[in-house]
């Protein structure tokens, strides 16, 4: 008798280059000048925060939290240049690490910080994201680079970063596992949505925090989270980003 083959099992990290999109672009994006803060944390801390039919992302039995600053630039609408002015703006966010029935590992947006009020309310409105307006400052000096976001709750951050690669000593395993991520979890109108993206491999520096004074990951939900100094911490330049149209999960009587 033939014994049905189970699951396949999960791979312990993400692939490092994307699959292609399928379909239509909805939208096309630069990431610029990226800090990646990330705190190891119990994944037990945040299942409450991940989308149904989700559930943390874990590795070597620990899911992160993020706190990432940084400028999108040149943002468009499928494949038109970019709109000017509301297609560029400062951004902070925290986000979680999540995995989803499909094998579909993505990130889940705690808070989205932005200073373009007309995105914030357009990112709420069309995909749930949980946009903020804040007032934001960034400042850049040689390789430190600062940001400071205030609404009213705070957070300032200043890294400096190194010219070596993070893998220029070996593969290293968390920066892969935090920035390999193709897609978002994310919930509208009572239902899961997942919202694939493509782009290049991250190209990853080493950096240092010089300055640490947040407020954002307390407002998220993991208090105190801030008073230690993070797990990890990687600098990127640039990766250009599309974006697929949202799809739906499966609900649970669909998946059965």
């Amino acid at each position: 008798m033939l014994e049905t083959p189970g699951p396949a099992p999960v791979p312990r990290l993400p692939p490092r280059a994307a699959d292609p999109l399928r379909g239509p672009v909805m939208m096309h994006q630069h990431w610029d000048e990226l800090a990646f803060l990330h705190w190891a944390v119990d994944p037990a801390l945040a299942a409450p925060f991940v989308p149904p039919g989700t559930e943390p992302d874990v590795l070597d039995g620990v899911t992160y939290v993020g706190l990432i600053p940084f400028t999108l630039r040149g943002a468009g609408i499928g494949r038109l240049p970019a709109v000017p002015w509301l297609g560029t703006f400062l951004e902070t966010n925290v986000r979680l690490y999540s995995r989803d029935a499909a094998g579909r590992r993505g990130v889940v947006f705690r808070s989205l910080d932005a200073d373009r009020l007309a995105v914030v309310l357009g990112a709420r409105t069309a995909f749930g994201l949980p946009y903020r307006f804040a007032r934001m400052h960034r400042a850049r000096r040689g390789d430190e680079v600062g940001w400071a976001t205030t609404r009213p709750v705070r957070s300032r951050v200043v890294v400096r970063a190194r010219p070596e690669l993070v893998d220029d000593d070996g593969p290293d395993d968390v920066a892969t596992f935090v920035t390999a991520r193709y897609g978002l979890h994310t919930v509208r109108a009572g239902r899961t949505w997942w919202i694939a993206n493509e782009h290049e491999e991250w190209p990853l520096r080493r950096a240092d925090v010089l300055d640490l004074d947040d407020e954002l990951l307390a407002a998220a939900g993991f208090p105190g989270l801030a008073s230690r100094p993070p797990d990890h911490v990687a600098f990127s330049d640039r990766v250009t980003t599309r974006f697929a149209l949202p799809r739906p999960l499966p609900r649970a009587r669909d998946a059965g």
